[in-house]
């Protein structure tokens, strides 16, 4: 599959470093009868030792002519099932009801879609048991971000209501064909069992957050005054003159509460 060019509107860039790929079907750890879904399969560089681990694995890849090499590359049909979709469009919930199991996701996500990406997987969170993929490295640094410093953001307070994260190793560009301008890193999500913080309506939860960051140089007070008054942030033991960054994913859940109660 060598002859493919990637394609830019798609944001390929095909992993083929052979001690980088090992790394991270060692990180996975996939077994046999698990169900393993592959986004973005590419030229294969993945599928391949992971069908080695495996019984059986999905893929899902947008590039009709890489799904067309793939099918060609003589993978037998009952291991390998080609799903030729958009991964953003993708039901990850009815794959893991056909599979009767729950599913762990793979992939090298491309840089222009990571975000919306991982906010369409969360929405089946229910049903994934975890995930590896490899990201910007400041996408995972925001990802993985604790309260204060510049790197947290909106990214990092809806991840951490939604599962654990964990930076596994960088990845040089090197590794890559064509090589990207920027370093990669592998990064590991576990949805939660149960969500660490209650945060009533999600959509209240999201607007509370997006709001904050949007505005992230000003206080509390003033990103937040068309939603929650100054007094009510006080009454949660949350300072109103702090800047959205100093807060705890459970402090912006106790706002969300307390407007969708205002709103009630």
């Amino acid at each position: 599959m060598s002859s493919h060019r990637p394609r830019k509107r798609f944001g390929q860039n095909f992993l083929h470093d052979p001690g980088v790929i090992r790394r991270i079907v060692d990180c996975i750890r996939p077994v046999p009868a698990q169900a393993v879904v592959e986004i973005g399969p590419g030229q294969g560089a993945l599928t391949r030792p992971l069908l080695e681990r495996l019984d059986h694995l999905d893929v899902i890849e947008i590039d009709r002519d890489l799904a067309g090499a793939m099918r060609e590359q003589g993978y037998p049909s009952q291991r390998l099932s080609i799903h030729e979709s958009d991964a953003l469009q993708f039901d990850f919930s009815a794959l893991a009801t056909q599979r009767g199991q729950s599913l762990r996701l793979v992939g090298n996500l491309p840089y222009n879609i990571s975000t919306p990406l991982l906010f369409h997987v969360l929405e089946h969170a229910e049903v994934i048991r975890d995930m590896h993929f490899m990201l910007q490295r400041e996408v995972v640094r925001r990802m993985a971000a604790p309260p204060g410093g510049k790197e947290y953001g909106r990214l990092s307070v809806m991840l951490a209501w939604h599962c654990r994260v964990e930076s596994l190793f960088d990845i040089a560009p090197g590794a890559f064909r064509p090589a990207p301008k920027v370093t990669s890193s592998l990064v590991r999500l576990i949805p939660h069992a149960a969500a660490p913080f209650e945060v009533g309506d999600a959509l209240v939860f999201r607007n509370v957050v997006t709001r904050a960051f949007t505005q992230r140089r000003k206080t509390l007070r003033n990103a937040l005054a068309t939603l929650i008054s100054a007094e009510q942030i006080a009454a949660l033991d949350i300072d109103p003159g702090l800047r959205p960054q100093m807060l705890t994913p459970a402090d912006f859940a106790a706002i969300a509460r307390s407007v969708s109660t205002a709103q009630a």
